[in-house]
């Protein structure tokens, strides 16, 4: 049985995509649960809107279909007894396993259609939307200022990092932070529920409930055997083991490459400052470099008695030309590596590039130093507006889940 999801490169034609159309989620955001929300700012919704848009019309006119993370979860409810199950899961996760307010938020959820039932769980529910038969003290006296009973998911439309496709199959992430720890139960219920992934041979190398946490914006499918993954403030390397050995013993993969990158906000994951865009360019943020090109890179392989062998390695194009079997590797660096524009653009996700083809990159046009550089590499660039959007902390990788690509030719 062919599986759904088949992505064996990073650069592959882009044939199926997963987005999130930003919604009333940003505007439940408001400055006091900035860092609650892991968010910097607040976007205006209508704008974020139109450029979100434009991103997911420039993908359908380079041949690429588009799928919506909030269709697909409506499309895995459609049983009611798997809704209700969902449900009391989605609750469970928000603080309230039972009692009077768990009660009416699954009474008021329920009274929506599946579609804004969803819509509305991402949004979010404030107190003052519902009513309870009654409350205990702790309901009534802790956390009374806060105004919500169900946080909005400002970064759902960061689709890249609740799962990862690799190969056949896909990691359902146990995310860092409880803001965003949700969003990953959405992935469970439509791999197993919605019928273009229930029932079709889709490997789970990894679920969300393993303790280590992970983030798909840390893992990069190099090639049909070949994972890299950033060890960052959003990846452990616990986690980065487990999904290594499940890899190892269940599919073609026998190469991880686990490079160390600064735990901090500006470089949350490794797609915020290393990106592959054609067999054999990157794009790379000079700042996780150190002694002309060396990062710390923990090589690991499969060993004997299911035992996995590590060697580390330090000098990054070396470490590439050996994994993927090329001569020469191309890393082009952020804002040209000027210690002024590198760091800006990075800021705005100047490496965060999505490949929808070797050679052919969607990237933000407010990056334009990067984007000219690109060019004279001889890559193919289309730009799209990000005044809004980049607000969220999240380039054109993050907002873009692939689930299918073509092989590369050998």
């Amino acid at each position: 049985m062919q599986s759904p999801i088949h992505v064996t490169s990073e650069i592959g034609k882009l044939k199926t995509v997963m987005l999130h159309r930003p919604g009333r989620e940003i505007e439940n955001v408001y400055p006091d649960i900035l860092h609650r929300m892991l968010v910097d700012d607040i976007p205006y919704l209508p704008i974020a809107q139109e450029e979100h848009d434009l991103f997911a019309q420039t993908l359908r006119d380079n041949g690429t279909e588009v799928l919506y993370l909030e269709n697909l979860l409506t499309d895995a409810l459609a049983d009611n007894n798997i809704k209700d199950e969902f449900l009391e899961k989605i609750i469970a996760e928000s603080g309230f396993a039972g009692g009077a307010i768990h009660d009416a938020l699954k009474e008021y959820l329920l009274s929506f259609s599946t579609k804004d039932m969803v819509d509305k769980i991402i949004a979010g529910v404030r107190k003052d939307e519902i009513k309870t038969k009654y409350v205990s003290l702790a309901e009534l006296a802790e956390d009374k200022d806060y105004p919500f009973y169900m946080d909005p998911m400002p970064n759902a439309y960061f689709t890249r990092d609740p799962q990862a496709c690799i190969g056949d199959g896909i990691t359902i992430n146990h995310m860092t932070f409880k803001a965003r720890q949700r969003e990953s139960l959405f992935t469970e219920y439509i791999i197993k529920h919605n019928p273009r992934f229930a029932d079709k041979g889709v490997n789970v190398w990894r679920s969300r409930y393993p303790e280590g946490r992970i983030e798909g914006g840390d893992e990069l499918v190099l090639s049909d055997q070949v994972l890299a993954i950033g060890i960052s403030q959003r990846t452990s390397a616990k986690a980065i083991t487990e999904l290594a050995e499940s890899l190892f013993e269940k599919s073609n993969y026998d190469t991880v490459i686990a490079i160390h990158i600064p735990h901090n906000h500006a470089m949350m994951h490794l797609d915020t400052v290393f990106t592959m865009i054609n067999y054999d360019q990157f794009t790379v943020h000079p700042a996780i470099l150190r002694d002309g090109g060396h990062v710390d890179a923990y090589i690991m392989h499969p060993a004997a008695n299911g035992e996995i062998s590590i060697t580390h390695e330090t000098n990054l194009k070396e470490i590439l030309e050996k994994a993927l079997d090329k001569s020469e590797i191309d890393l082009i660096p952020t804002g040209g590596g000027d210690p002024i524009i590198a760091p800006r653009e990075q800021w705005n996700d100047g490496s965060n590039t999505l490949a929808i083809a070797p050679g052919e990159v969607v990237t933000y046009d407010r990056n334009y130093v990067s984007n000219d550089l690109l060019r004279k590499h001889g890559i193919l660039v289309h730009e799209v507006r990000s005044s809004e959007l980049s607000r969220g902390r999240g380039g054109p990788r993050c907002m873009s889940c692939p689930i299918v690509r073509e092989d590369l030719k050998k």
